[in-house]
């Protein structure tokens, strides 16, 4: 039977640590390589693709205190630590003859466009793999937050959240044996339970505006293209 895809157009959140692979700290080569190989795949069933980056293998913005750096200074470091992500997963993908677009919410006119709405949508028409860095472009909102702004703003079918953990579990499973993966939750489920799989922000702004959100494991063998291909993997926030 031939793959189908289940949504049209996606934005894929990921993370900074999900880019180091099992380095301790920045890009792993044989990561990024699979992570562009499956974006590929999945450009191929004509899927309309848009990417969100983290930046926390090379410096997260909460961890700014440790060096006696004030938080927004440490945002704004945390942003250009998106960028660097940003440059290279979009030189991996022309390499493999994608079509990018890097877009950043800091003025970076060399290397990045500005985010302007109509302009990301046409970009996604053509068939163009679009990268957002730099977060929000303002301090105090996570990553996880502007990829559910970006997924809205684009009128994506869905949120996909690449991370370390097979989806969203009633606690911490690195912590707690005995904690139970949930297969479908609901948004105010997520948020009552304080569950830390999304920055609240983030699941508040996909509550409000209906969209979907699906959490999955990247480490396994091609999990982002079984992410839109397969209904069963992660776990569903509807």
């Amino acid at each position: 039977m031939d793959e189908l895809p289940q949504y049209k157009r996606i934005v894929l959140k990921l993370s900074g640590e999900a880019l180091k692979g099992n380095i301790p700290f920045g890009i792993s080569n044989e990561t990024i390589n699979s992570i562009a190989d499956q974006i590929k795949k999945i450009h191929s069933l004509g899927v309309e693709i848009a990417i969100v980056t983290g930046g926390g293998n090379f410096f997260r913005g909460v961890k700014g205190n440790n060096l006696d750096i004030g938080r927004t200074s440490a945002d704004y470091m945390g942003m250009l630590a998106t960028i660097i992500n940003g440059i290279a997963l979009q030189d991996i993908l022309e390499s493999k003859g994608l079509v990018t677009r890097l877009i950043s919410a800091l003025e970076i006119k060399s290397i990045a466009e500005p985010f302007i709405g109509r302009r990301i949508t046409r970009h996604l028409e053509k068939k163009r793999v679009v990268i957002f860095s730099a977060g929000t472009g303002s301090p105090y909102f996570s990553t996880d937050t502007a990829a559910a702004l970006r997924a809205i703003e684009i009128r994506a079918d869905i949120l996909l959240k690449a991370t370390l953990v097979d989806g969203v579990f009633s606690a911490d499973p690195k912590e707690n044996k005995n904690a139970v993966k949930f297969k479908k939750i609901s948004y105010s489920d997520v948020l009552s339970k304080e569950l830390k799989v999304l920055d609240s922000t983030a699941v508040s702004l996909c509550k409000e505006n209906d969209l979907k959100i699906k959490i999955f494991n990247i480490s396994g063998k091609d999990n982002i293209f079984r992410s839109v291909i397969e209904k069963d993997i992660g776990t569903l926030i509807s």
